[in-house]
């Protein structure tokens, strides 16, 4: 069971270096707009206003897509068709929030949870905040971006939720990808979960949307790795999920 706010409150709490530069730059536009009179003044008091709509705005974004959609509830995997005795790999980049939700709905799946987070390679300081404060899933298995540990074609369904944009590098995505590929059975399924640099999250995130990737990138790594859209949903307006599978040509 997720706490109320929970969401909102590990947003806050894993990037509070920058929440706390933002504080002090309101601040400072606070002080300077009572500090100087005339057309300096009343602009650095609409500066302070956009930037307290934006931090406020972003926060309900936050608030909303994690704590309020319904997001973790995993009803968008309704209609996603996982079998008994089917061989689950959840993907993590150093915090996992979704392994036991996925042993939850697929009780007769053989879920596995595999974390690729490598602090020389993957340098978010928010993932070591992250893992600082949540413990990993039981039993989950430290994999390599460019090898997993399992046989071809042998995992029926793999999840990355909210964890492939963590690999900044595009050849280690692309590298990844084909692994990925190589470890789905023949009619198995990839499913991605990610923000997206697109004008929604521009607007609500402002320059954080850039540590998203655009829906071009990830068509381009999918095609990269011969993988196929089967289809996409658009969970919120500021999350895409795309259902691929092997061998094909993505559109």
């Amino acid at each position: 069971m997720r706490k109320p706010l929970q969401g909102l409150r590990n947003v806050v709490w894993f990037n509070w270096p920058y929440y706390l530069v933002s504080a002090f730059l309101l601040l400072l536009l606070a002080v300077g707009a009572r500090w100087f009179d005339g057309w300096i003044g009343a602009s650095l008091l609409v500066f302070l206003a956009l930037a307290i709509a934006m931090i406020l705005g972003s926060l309900a974004v936050t608030l909303y897509v994690y704590d309020l959609s319904g997001f973790y509830k995993l009803n968008w995997l309704d209609d996603f068709s996982v079998g008994d005795g089917d061989i689950i790999f959840n993907i993590s980049a150093g915090f996992d929030e979704t392994s036991a939700l996925l042993k939850s709905r697929f009780p007769g799946a053989k879920l596995t949870a595999c974390d690729f987070y490598d602090p020389k390679r993957h340098t978010e300081a928010s993932i070591k905040r992250a893992r600082a404060a949540y413990p990993p899933f039981p039993g989950t298995l430290h994999v390599r971006t460019d090898t997993l540990p399992c046989d071809d074609y042998s995992i029926d369904r793999i999840f990355l939720i909210m964890s492939a944009h963590e690999i900044r590098d595009a050849d280690e995505r692309r590298c990844f990808f084909n692994e990925l590929e190589r470890a789905m059975s023949s009619a198995g399924r990839l499913v991605v979960v990610e923000h997206l640099r697109d004008m929604a999250n521009l607007c609500a995130y402002n320059i954080g949307a850039l540590h998203f990737h655009s829906r071009s990138e990830w068509i381009n790594c999918f095609r990269s790795a011969n993988l196929q859209i089967e289809c996409e949903k658009e969970l919120t307006p500021f999350i895409k999920a795309f259902f691929l599978k092997k061998n094909g040509t993505a559109h």
